[in-house]
């Protein structure tokens, strides 16, 4: 998948699932579900044992399924990644070996930062997001909203703390997408195989992202 197809998916769907679960199978688990659910997009955070392997094995049995890794912190694993098909790659803050290594294999990246200079950093990479986070205890979607104003260029996804409540005035504050975990998938749901649950979630947010973007600021 090109990154710039993979860009407008994630701008298009609006949501980013960050998949950090303790065992490999859970991981395989929600991912599909939410693929079934509506939202074909995963992040594989490289704290799931066997991350490498789950996002080769999505890649090859969801070939649409727009699946990246997350919190890649060396340039190593990033080819790692990059190797069995990673579509994005990402980090919780600004690693410019693991963007360089992205836009090397013309992959998606999307570094981490939080204040204005670490916006503009990871953002003059040629990144094609900049993950906000953690969002919500510096302001949540207010903090985002005057992100904004000064940098209207960049495209951001407010990740951290992301709920029910907030994911609306997220994507309403101008967050091109927002990054939500447990909120999405709740732990017990993924270890008792809660799909109809999951998929009721996923409903929620995929409607939460559509009422910001038709009421936006």
């Amino acid at each position: 998948m090109k990154r710039e197809e993979v860009r407008k998916r994630i701008a298009a769907i609006g949501i980013v699932p960050g998949i950090r679960l303790s065992r490999e199978e859970d991981a395989l688990y929600a991912a599909e579900t939410l693929y079934n659910a509506g939202i074909p997009v995963a992040e594989i955070t490289m704290t799931v044992p066997g991350a490498v392997g789950i996002i080769g094995n999505l890649r090859e049995r969801f070939p649409d399924m727009v699946v990246g890794a997350g919190t890649v912190l060396d340039a190593e694993t990033a080819e790692r990644c990059a190797d069995v098909g990673a579509c994005f790659i990402t980090s919780t803050g600004l690693v410019h070996e693991v963007v360089e290594t992205a836009l090397l294999r013309d992959i998606a990246v999307f570094p981490g930062a939080l204040t204005p200079t670490e916006v503009i950093a990871a953002w003059k990479t040629g990144a094609d997001f900049v993950k906000i986070f953690p969002a919500a205890p510096v302001g949540g979607d207010q903090y985002i909203r005057s992100l904004r104003v000064p940098l209207p260029q960049v495209r951001f996804i407010a990740t951290g703390g992301v709920t029910q409540l907030t994911a609306t005035s997220f994507i309403r504050a101008g967050a091109a997408a927002v990054g939500i975990g447990v909120e999405l998938m709740p732990k017990d749901a993924v270890r008792l195989r809660q799909d109809q649950r999951i998929h009721e979630l996923a409903r929620r947010f995929l409607g939460f992202v559509a009422e910001g973007r038709a009421v936006p600021e």
